[in-house]
């Protein structure tokens, strides 16, 4: 048999290919110290997560190349990549991760920032958020991780906390000074900002001027759930058919929320609305839906179908415009619903 240059390529590559190849420490091992069994097992953790990286960052790369290859000549639109997807068993989502964490090792790799050798100082998930995160906190991150130092997730929160609590416009100075000198943590501070940055200029402002006349832990606490119960109120309400403008105030009714501070419950109340409302409509549609297959399956049978026929009539008791559903397996218990279409 004559090998191709490829099928000797390939075999040269599996052979010389490195190997997990380590000793997990016995858990029933009673002489072994904990301190030492941890210690070996966090160091096999390491190896895997460093192995797990790297692979995935060259998984990437090729599936970049493979979509790029059907990009420039390839047929169907995009096709060819999506079989080659499936034969190896790879959703659309998990290609696309892969290619976006390749691109962005590339780019850190390319602009400077990171040394390869570095990479292996990166736990999976940090590298993953810190291609995420700000220039400035790349950065950071890169030069930590270029000095040895081991990566993981929490090292990345940390830092983007800390450069988001001491340079965002969105906080008043008082709390950027505390934050700089830790007397204001600054990971109970960046919450706060990723709150206020789904507000209106507007709303903004009410929260920025408390926080700065309490610059404390407590407040900013607080204020952060009000940020957030406020952007709730806001996203939900303008999805809500229900409120009518001409009826309600939603700007009275939110100022109310917060004098009496139940903004939480009407948060709640505005967005389990929205839910009831888009619920309401997806029945609607699949009421609809379904009634009409039942007519076609009823005009493919007949005399010779008994069975399919009476699959139709036990379907009716949804299909009609009283939809009957029981609440539990114990069919006590059962809700009715009346559809009426103008």
């Amino acid at each position: 048999m004559v090998r191709s240059p490829l099928t000797e390529d390939l075999a040269d590559l599996l052979q010389n290919a490195p190997e997990l190849n380590f000793e997990i420490p016995n858990p029933e091992d009673e002489e072994l110290p904990e301190f030492e069994f941890n210690q070996r097992v966090e160091t096999a953790w390491v190896v895997c997560d460093r192995f797990d990286l790297q692979t995935d960052i060259w998984r990437g790369r090729i599936l970049r190349a493979v979509r790029d290859r059907e990009k420039k000549g390839g047929e169907g639109r995009g096709k060819g990549f999506l079989n080659w997807l499936k034969d190896r068993e790879i959703s659309k989502s998990q290609a696309y991760a892969l290619i976006e964490l390749a691109n962005s090792a590339d780019t850190l790799l390319a602009e400077g920032k990171l040394q390869p050798e570095a990479i292996n100082n990166f736990s999976k998930r940090a590298f993953v958020e810190t291609a995420q995160s700000p220039l400035q906190v790349q950065q950071l991150v890169s030069e930590a991780a270029s000095g040895g130092d081991r990566i993981t997730r929490r090292e990345v929160k940390q830092l983007t906390d800390e450069w988001v609590a001491m340079t965002s416009d969105l906080l008043p100075e008082e709390v950027k000074e505390k934050a700089a000198d830790r007397s204001l943590p600054p990971k109970h501070v960046a919450p706060l900002v990723r709150e206020l940055e789904k507000l209106p200029e507007s709303h903004q402002q009410e929260i920025q001027r408390t926080v700065a006349e309490s610059p404390d832990i407590d407040t900013v606490k607080q204020l952060t759930s009000d940020a957030r119960n406020l952007s709730k109120y806001l996203d939900a309400a303008a999805q809500v058919q229900t409120i009518d403008p001409n009826i309600i105030d939603l700007e009275l009714a939110l100022e109310e929320a917060l004098r009496i501070g139940c903004l939480n419950v009407a948060a709640d109340l505005v967005k389990q609305s929205a839910q009831l409302e888009q619920t309401a409509v997806k029945l609607y549609t699949t009421w609809k839906r379904l009634a009409g297959i039942a007519d076609r399956l009823y005009v493919d049978t007949g005399a010779s179908t008994p069975n399919l026929r009476s699959l139709i009539t036990c379907i009716e008791r949804i299909t009609g415009s009283i939809v009957e559903v029981p609440l539990d397996d114990s069919k006590e218990r059962t809700v009715r619903l009346q559809i009426l279409t103008e």
